[in-house]
């Protein structure tokens, strides 16, 4: 059978699919499948998995595995032109078991899920697609002509940002259990799969690369039903209950860069669900968190306002209105209703634009029977708590309770304080501790059975309140401590936890950029690098001008939301931001709103330490220092880097303008730094 360039044809016991560039085989005596890619990549004996009360099905345990020709179909979607088609499996008193999978014409992933049918309705908290597991040999083969002893790596990407979580490639031998998407690759060559959730509507995805020794990865697992304490949950996975049952949907892709395949597996998440839209440019401005702290007051918010009108607005900090955002944090309730009105009024009138905090769905104070606030205390805390199955709330998570965003009571409350936000004039919130809201537990919904479902529930009201076409004018929505996925409810997302302005915050920010630069313009329109402290932190030491440049640095390559974060009333710190943040060329690169890309992916739990942006005028390359005592080498090899040397190259040096010639004889480009130092390179051609 043929659909277009899509082939489906049985050669004695194996099915085969593909679309040459990759197939899907399906074992009839076995019931495995075997996706092999053109290139030589392949994923070796996978089979499905369900919980079914006490027992774990199997697909390979069955005894029938069929390809039922007429259920196959021709697609048309976001993805383009493909075919759907099902591998099914049977066996007497069991339910049945289907491999769903799309393949898409000239694309190097597939897209699975499995389905498990009763008679009768049943639950399960755990559906796994994808599974594979071998004593010998490797269940990942890589692409032909690939050095087989170059290091495998897996990838570990966090459930979601809190308590200072790291994401991490690990060489294999090793056991990786990553949250909604992980990469195999081997890391000189790049060449490696990418494999993920791309439905986010249900389930908590976890991922196992497992090997015990260097050259083999023995063990694959993708599997919904995800709860521990990466997750923050305290009780199990909720179970889905129904007669037929849907894992969530996987994305199977093999790439020549892993680097293609994580932006590939981003986009394709925008596909069934896009980014959150925003066309107000790159956010720029401050932040008061890490400036003051619990001691922020209306002295030190009006003065950075007047501090930026005079001093940095005209003078290239700005976004592309020529305005910035000067935003309140935690403790803004500190001040009094008058003093909020006229901070906001200060803040208008100096062409700025104001923004808020709030914690959604997390309760801070000690007594749940302590009544919600505009209810008349006819509602209680503990009545919008997410429960345990014995009903009481769940155990605090970073000092709060949980609100369970299905609780109307709670949406109302979300929705109120939302709407006075816009009725005082703010245009920028920043919505922490969101985690709280994807726990699992019970809920006042009774149709609602797990965290994610939840979590959808309470981030649409959000959005929904805060739309443009309802409040009349733009609203940026600004995630802190929060999961990943689900997205498309927000602008920008903060990609670490809280980072401030020492070399190792720079060096923690970057971490998660060295490993999660794709979320950018994918996800969420921006990747938010937090706090940009250039001096001083409430309750840090003052950091050397080589620290801030960095930090800065560090945000300008994020993709960006760039936030500043110092007390202005400290001569010191207006005297940095004035040296700082008035660079033209580095302003008009933070605005573009883009990205850049680590040029390794071998840095373990640390951040890598150049990263690469090309464009039009050449290639910028970013090179940083995270010792705060010695000097570094940083080697910038033009053949891994993308640059094209042959007929000889201009870097040149965009803080301090700086420019030299580098010749086509040359191969690389020996970056000196000192101590916490870090550059900004253009390199174009001669």
């Amino acid at each position: 059978m043929n659909f277009g360039e899509i082939k489906l044809e049985q050669v004695q016991d194996e099915y085969v699919v593909g679309n040459g560039v990759i197939q899907a085989i399906a074992n009839m005596k076995d019931g495995s499948v075997t996706l092999r890619w053109s290139s030589g990549e392949a994923l070796i004996g996978l089979y499905a998995e369900a919980r079914y009360g006490l027992d774990q099905l199997r697909s390979t345990y069955y005894s029938k595995h069929r390809i039922n020709e007429a259920s196959a179909s021709s697609i048309e979607d976001g993805f383009g032109r493909g075919v759907r088609w099902s591998f099914e499996h049977e066996e007497l008193g069991k339910p049945a078991m289907r491999q769903h999978f799309r393949i898409y014409e000239q694309l190097p992933f597939l897209l699975t899920e499995l389905e498990v049918e009763s008679e009768f309705e049943w639950e399960t908290n755990e559906l796994t697609p994808l599974a594979a597991y071998l004593n010998d040999g490797s269940v990942v083969r890589f692409a032909e002509g690939t050095d087989s002893s170059e290091e495998i790596r897996a990838l570990f990407v966090p459930f979601d940002n809190d308590k200072w979580v790291r994401f991490a490639s690990h060489a294999i031998p090793c056991s990786v259990h990553s949250y909604e998407t992980t990469a195999i690759y081997r890391s000189t060559s790049r060449n490696g799969f990418v494999l993920g959730s791309v439905t986010h509507d249900c389930w908590k995805t976890g991922l196992v690369v497992e090997g015990t020794f260097a050259e083999a990865v023995g063990r694959l697992r993708v599997y919904g039903g995800a709860a521990d304490m990466q997750t923050r949950d305290t009780v199990a996975h909720g179970s889905i209950r129904g007669k037929s049952i849907v894992s969530p949907t996987i994305f199977v892709g093999a790439f020549p860069d892993y680097r293609d395949g994580l932006e590939a597996y981003g986009k394709a998440n925008a596909v069934l669900s896009p980014a959150l839209p925003w066309e107000g440019g790159v956010p720029m401005g401050w932040n008061s968190w890490s400036a003051v702290m619990d001691k922020l007051d209306y002295d030190v918010y009006t003065h950075t306002s007047d501090f930026f009108a005079k001093e940095l607005q005209q003078n290239g900090f700005a976004d592309d209105n020529g305005s910035l955002y000067v935003n309140f944090d935690s403790f803004w309730n500190s001040l009094s209703d008058e003093q909020l009105n006229d901070a906001v009024r200060r803040v208008k009138a100096n062409g700025q634009k104001p923004g808020i905090y709030y914690t959604p769905f997390a309760f801070w104070g000690s007594d749940p029977m302590t009544p919600v606030e505009g209810t008349d205390g006819a509602v209680l805390y503990r009545d919008i708590l997410i429960k345990d199955r014995a009903g009481q709330p769940l155990p605090k998570l970073d000092g709060a309770f949980a609100i369970d965003p299905t609780h109307p009571a709670a949406l109302e409350r979300i929705k109120q304080k939302l709407e006075s936000f816009v009725e005082l004039g703010f245009d920028y919130v920043k919505l922490d501790f969101l985690t709280h809201g994807a726990m699992e537990g019970v809920f006042y919904d009774a149709n609602v059975r797990t965290g994610i479902q939840a979590y959808n529930i309470g981030m649409a009201a959000i959005s929904e309140t805060l739309a443009p076409g309802r409040i009349g004018r733009p609203f940026l929505i600004n995630l802190s401590i929060a999961p990943l996925f689900p997205h498309g409810y927000a602008h920008s997302r903060r990609v670490s936890c809280d980072a401030f302005g020492t070399i190792d915050d720079t060096e923690y920010m970057l971490n998660a950029l060295t490993y999660g630069w794709w979320i950018n313009d994918s996800l969420y329109r921006f990747n938010d690098p937090d706090h940009v402290v250039l001096y001083k932190s409430d309750n840090q030491r003052a950091i050397s001008e080589h620290e801030g440049r960095s930090r800065l640095n560090s945000a300008v390559i994020a993709g960006t939301s760039l936030l500043l974060g110092d007390d202005y009333r400290m001569e010191e710190a207006a005297q940095r931001a004035k040296l700082l943040m008035t660079n033209k060329e580095v302003m008009a690169l933070a605005r573009r709103g883009e990205t850049f890309r680590p040029v390794e992916g071998r840095s373990g739990s640390k951040s890598e330490g150049l990263f690469v942006l090309s464009g039009e005028e050449g290639t910028f390359v970013a090179a940083f220092n995270f010792d705060v005592e010695n000097e570094s080498v940083k080697v910038a090899s033009f053949a891994r880097t993308g640059i094209d040397s042959s007929k000889g190259i201009i870097a040149l040096d965009l803080w301090s303008g700086q420019e030299w010639r580098i010749g086509p004889e040359d191969v690389e480009h020996r970056i000196v730094l000192a101590p916490a130092e870090s550059k900004l390179l253009l390199y174009k051609q001669a």
